[in-house]
C-alpha cells in the first residue's frame, strides 16, 4: 500500500504527459516498474503474477483517475492505451455520496431496463438485498406485477407502452441489452445456455420483436453467419438475413 501511494502520482503524471499510452510503453519510461509480483488468494493459493505497472494502473482505475482508451491495434486487440480520466471525459467526475450515487445508478438502470425485479438489480449491481431495497426506496420506484412476481419501474414510467413496428437487430457480444437482467427466460426462452457462458457473458444475439431468436458470428473473411433457433416465420427470417447482409 505504501509503495502504491508513492508510485501512483508518478504513473499518473506520465499518462497525462503522453495523452494516451500503452502499459508496456509506460513501463519502459519508469525505473523499477518492470518487475512482477505474485498474487495469492485469501486461502494462500498462487493465482499468478502481475507487473508492477499494471498493479499501479489497476489501482488508479479503481479510483477513477485513469480510463482505458483506444486499443493498440484493431478493435479486437486485447491491449489498450490508458488516459487520464478527467481529460478523457472533458471534466472531472463529480464526487457524491454512496447513497446519492446508488440512487442515480438505479434511476438510470430502471429507465433502461425496467420493469425488473430485485433479483435482476441485485445481480447487475453486485449489491446485497438491503442496498438494493434502500436504493429503490430512495428513487421512490413504483411496484408493478410481473408474471414472475413483483417488479419495479420509475414512478413516471408506469403508463402502457404502444407496440412498436416489427424490428430486427443483431447485437454484439457483451451488449448491455441481453445482460440487463438476471431472470432472462422472458426474452431468451430456452436459449440461455447456448448464448451465455457460465460467467453470464452474452455472445452475439439476434433479436426479433423484443426477444432473442438466434445467434450470429463473423468469419475471418468478414462475412456474417447466423442461425435462428425458433420458427419465427418467413418474413422475420428474411428480415434477419437482410440485416446480416447489411
Amino acid at each position: 500500500a505504501a509503495w502504491l501511494e508513492e508510485v501512483m502520482p508518478t504513473v499518473l503524471e506520465e499518462i497525462r504527459d503522453a495523452g494516451q499510452i500503452l502499459t508496456r510503453d509506460l513501463t519502459s519510461r519508469l525505473d523499477g516498474l518492470d518487475e512482477r509480483i505474485e498474487i495469492y488468494s485469501k486461502a494462500g493459493k498462487l493465482q499468478g503474477t502481475i507487473g508492477l505497472t499494471s498493479r499501479a494502473i489497476l489501482q488508479l482505475s479503481f479510483e477513477s483517475r485513469v480510463v482505458r482508451a483506444r486499443p493498440a491495434g484493431t478493435w479486437v486487440s486485447g491491449q489498450y492505451r490508458w488516459a487520464d480520466m478527467a481529460e478523457w471525459l472533458g471534466e472531472p467526475i463529480e464526487e457524491m455520496s454512496v447513497e446519492a450515487a446508488s440512487a442515480l445508478l438505479v434511476r438510470r438502470w430502471l429507465r433502461a431496463f425496467g420493469p425488473a425485479t430485485e433479483t435482476d438489480l441485485k445481480w447487475w449491481t453486485g449489491w446485497n438485498l438491503g442496498q438494493v431495497r434502500q436504493a429503490l426506496a430512495d428513487v421512490e420506484a413504483a411496484e408493478v406485477a410481473l408474471r414472475t412476481g413483483m417488479g419495479y419501474l420509475l414512478a413516471d414510467d408506469v403508463e402502457p407502452v404502444a407496440d412498436p413496428e416489427p424490428w430486427i437487430s443483431l447485437l454484439p457480444s457483451l451488449d448491455p441489452t441481453p445482460m440487463g437482467w438476471k431472470e432472462r427466460d422472458w426474452y431468451l426462452g430456452e436459449h440461455g445456455d447456448t448464448l451465455f457462458d457460465r460467467n453470464g457473458n452474452a455472445g452475439p444475439t439476434i433479436w426479433a420483436n423484443g426477444r432473442v431468436v438466434g445467434g450470429w458470428a463473423q468469419r475471418k473473411d468478414g462475412s456474417i453467419v447466423h442461425e435462428v433457433f425458433d420458427d419465427i416465420g418467413s418474413e422475420s427470417a428474411d428480415a434477419i438475413s437482410k440485416r446480416a447482409a447489411e
